[in-house]
Protein backbone atom coordinates (compact mmCIF):
# COMPACT_ATOMS: atom_id res chain seq x y z
CA UNK A 1 0.00 0.00 0.00
CA UNK A 2 2.73 2.47 1.00
CA UNK A 3 4.91 1.38 -1.92
CA UNK A 4 2.08 2.05 -4.37
CA UNK A 5 1.63 5.64 -3.14
CA UNK A 6 5.39 6.25 -3.32
CA UNK A 7 5.59 5.00 -6.90
CA UNK A 8 2.52 7.05 -7.84
CA UNK A 9 4.16 10.19 -6.40
CA UNK A 10 7.36 9.47 -8.32
CA UNK A 11 5.40 9.05 -11.55
CA UNK A 12 3.57 12.34 -10.91
CA UNK A 13 6.83 14.18 -10.23
CA UNK A 14 8.45 12.76 -13.35
CA UNK A 15 5.49 13.60 -15.54
CA UNK A 16 5.11 17.23 -14.35
CA UNK A 17 8.17 18.80 -16.05
CA UNK A 18 7.38 17.22 -19.40
CA UNK A 19 3.76 18.41 -19.27
CA UNK A 20 4.75 21.90 -18.07
CA UNK A 21 7.34 22.35 -20.82
CA UNK A 22 5.84 23.36 -24.15
CA UNK A 23 5.98 20.90 -27.04
CA UNK A 24 8.62 22.04 -29.53
CA UNK A 25 8.41 19.29 -32.15
CA UNK A 26 7.30 21.78 -34.80
CA UNK A 27 10.01 24.26 -33.77
CA UNK A 28 12.75 21.73 -34.55
CA UNK A 29 12.53 22.71 -38.21
CA UNK A 30 13.22 26.34 -37.20
CA UNK A 31 16.50 25.62 -35.41
CA UNK A 32 18.67 28.73 -35.10
CA UNK A 33 22.45 28.34 -35.08
CA UNK A 34 23.00 31.61 -33.24
CA UNK A 35 20.79 32.97 -30.47
CA UNK A 36 21.20 36.45 -28.98
CA UNK A 37 20.32 36.74 -25.30
CA UNK A 38 20.89 40.16 -23.70
CA UNK A 39 23.64 41.30 -26.13
CA UNK A 40 25.48 37.95 -26.02
CA UNK A 41 25.72 35.69 -29.08
CA UNK A 42 25.28 32.05 -28.05
CA UNK A 43 25.59 28.99 -30.31
CA UNK A 44 22.25 27.26 -30.85
CA UNK A 45 23.52 23.84 -29.77
CA UNK A 46 24.10 24.97 -26.16
CA UNK A 47 21.45 24.05 -23.58
CA UNK A 48 19.24 26.92 -22.47
CA UNK A 49 20.49 26.59 -18.89
CA UNK A 50 24.14 27.03 -19.92
CA UNK A 51 23.18 29.75 -22.40
CA UNK A 52 21.66 31.82 -19.60
CA UNK A 53 24.85 31.52 -17.53
CA UNK A 54 26.92 32.94 -20.42
CA UNK A 55 25.27 36.33 -19.82
CA UNK A 56 27.23 38.56 -17.45
CA UNK A 57 25.39 38.86 -14.14
CA UNK A 58 23.45 35.57 -14.44
CA UNK A 59 24.64 32.88 -12.04
CA UNK A 60 23.77 29.19 -12.03
CA UNK A 61 21.27 29.80 -9.24
CA UNK A 62 19.49 32.62 -11.08
CA UNK A 63 19.44 30.59 -14.31
CA UNK A 64 17.87 27.74 -12.35
CA UNK A 65 15.25 30.10 -10.88
CA UNK A 66 14.43 31.48 -14.35
CA UNK A 67 14.05 27.95 -15.71
CA UNK A 68 11.74 27.00 -12.83
CA UNK A 69 9.67 30.17 -13.21
CA UNK A 70 9.08 29.61 -16.93
CA UNK A 71 8.83 25.79 -16.64
CA UNK A 72 11.72 25.28 -19.08
CA UNK A 73 13.47 22.02 -19.84
CA UNK A 74 17.06 22.86 -18.86
CA UNK A 75 18.63 20.42 -21.32
CA UNK A 76 16.82 21.71 -24.40
CA UNK A 77 19.00 23.48 -26.95
CA UNK A 78 18.56 27.24 -27.08
CA UNK A 79 18.37 27.13 -30.88
CA UNK A 80 14.94 25.47 -30.60
CA UNK A 81 13.40 28.45 -28.79
CA UNK A 82 11.43 31.03 -30.76
CA UNK A 83 12.22 34.73 -30.49
CA UNK A 84 9.13 35.29 -28.32
CA UNK A 85 10.33 32.67 -25.83
CA UNK A 86 13.82 34.20 -25.77
CA UNK A 87 12.26 37.62 -25.14
CA UNK A 88 10.30 36.16 -22.21
CA UNK A 89 13.51 34.64 -20.78
CA UNK A 90 15.27 38.01 -21.15
CA UNK A 91 12.40 39.76 -19.36
CA UNK A 92 12.65 37.40 -16.38
CA UNK A 93 16.43 37.83 -16.27
CA UNK A 94 16.21 41.64 -16.40
CA UNK A 95 13.21 42.01 -14.04
CA UNK A 96 13.28 39.18 -11.49
CA UNK A 97 11.37 41.34 -8.98
CA UNK A 98 8.32 41.27 -11.26
CA UNK A 99 8.33 37.45 -11.21
CA UNK A 100 8.75 37.15 -7.39
CA UNK A 101 12.19 35.54 -7.46
CA UNK A 102 13.98 35.51 -4.08
CA UNK A 103 15.78 38.74 -3.26
CA UNK A 104 18.96 36.97 -2.19
CA UNK A 105 19.56 36.09 -5.87
CA UNK A 106 19.86 39.75 -6.89
CA UNK A 107 23.26 41.36 -7.39
CA UNK A 108 22.20 44.87 -6.32
CA UNK A 109 20.09 44.82 -3.18
CA UNK A 110 19.17 48.12 -1.54
CA UNK A 111 20.66 50.27 -4.27
CA UNK A 112 22.41 53.39 -2.99
CA UNK A 113 20.43 55.85 -5.14
CA UNK A 114 16.96 54.32 -5.06
CA UNK A 115 17.03 51.93 -2.09
CA UNK A 116 15.25 49.21 -4.06
CA UNK A 117 16.31 45.66 -4.80
CA UNK A 118 17.23 45.06 -8.44
CA UNK A 119 19.30 42.81 -10.63
CA UNK A 120 21.68 44.18 -13.26
CA UNK A 121 22.91 42.23 -16.28
CA UNK A 122 25.32 42.84 -19.15
CA UNK A 123 26.64 46.33 -19.73
CA UNK A 124 24.40 47.78 -16.99
CA UNK A 125 26.34 45.72 -14.45
CA UNK A 126 29.70 46.99 -15.77
CA UNK A 127 28.48 50.58 -15.72
CA UNK A 128 27.16 50.33 -12.15
CA UNK A 129 30.41 48.75 -10.94
CA UNK A 130 32.49 51.51 -12.56
CA UNK A 131 30.24 54.19 -11.07
CA UNK A 132 30.58 52.61 -7.61
CA UNK A 133 34.38 52.62 -7.88
CA UNK A 134 34.33 56.22 -9.13
CA UNK A 135 32.13 57.18 -6.15
CA UNK A 136 34.56 55.50 -3.71
CA UNK A 137 37.47 57.40 -5.26
CA UNK A 138 35.56 60.67 -5.10
CA UNK A 139 34.73 60.47 -1.39
CA UNK A 140 38.32 59.36 -0.64
CA UNK A 141 37.54 56.36 1.54
CA UNK A 142 40.19 53.70 2.09
CA UNK A 143 38.83 51.42 -0.64
CA UNK A 144 38.68 54.32 -3.07
CA UNK A 145 42.28 55.29 -2.39
CA UNK A 146 43.40 51.68 -2.95
CA UNK A 147 41.49 51.62 -6.24
CA UNK A 148 43.05 54.94 -7.27
CA UNK A 149 46.57 53.64 -6.68
CA UNK A 150 45.81 50.82 -9.08
CA UNK A 151 48.28 48.15 -8.03
CA UNK A 152 47.14 47.92 -4.42
CA UNK A 153 44.93 45.22 -2.97
CA UNK A 154 41.47 46.45 -2.01
CA UNK A 155 39.93 43.67 0.08
CA UNK A 156 42.55 43.19 2.77
CA UNK A 157 44.76 40.61 1.07
CA UNK A 158 48.43 40.33 1.99
CA UNK A 159 50.72 42.18 -0.41
CA UNK A 160 54.13 40.66 0.31
CA UNK A 161 54.53 38.03 -2.35
CA UNK A 162 51.56 37.90 -4.69
CA UNK A 163 49.62 40.38 -6.76
CA UNK A 164 52.64 41.91 -8.41
CA UNK A 165 51.97 43.37 -11.78
CA UNK A 166 53.91 45.28 -14.37
CA UNK A 167 56.88 44.22 -16.48
CA UNK A 168 59.89 42.60 -14.90
CA UNK A 169 63.18 44.44 -15.12
CA UNK A 170 65.31 41.36 -15.76
CA UNK A 171 69.09 41.44 -16.16
CA UNK A 172 70.72 44.16 -18.27
CA UNK A 173 73.74 43.14 -20.34
CA UNK A 174 76.69 45.54 -20.52
CA UNK A 175 77.44 47.01 -23.95
CA UNK A 176 81.26 46.68 -23.65
CA UNK A 177 81.26 43.14 -22.31
CA UNK A 178 83.90 40.85 -23.79
CA UNK A 179 82.84 37.46 -25.08
CA UNK A 180 83.48 34.55 -22.74
CA UNK A 181 86.43 32.18 -23.05
CA UNK A 182 85.99 29.32 -25.43
CA UNK A 183 87.40 25.94 -24.52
Amino acid sequence: MVENTITEKKQNVQSEPSSAAPNRKSAASEFRNLVRIIDVDIPGDVSIFMAMTKVKGISFMLANAVANTLHLNRTEKCGNFSQQEVDKIEDVMKNPVKYNLPKWLFNRRKDRETGEDKHLVGSDLDFAKNMDIRFLKKIRVYRGIRHAKGSKKVRGQKTGSSGRKGSSIGVAKKKDAKPGKEK
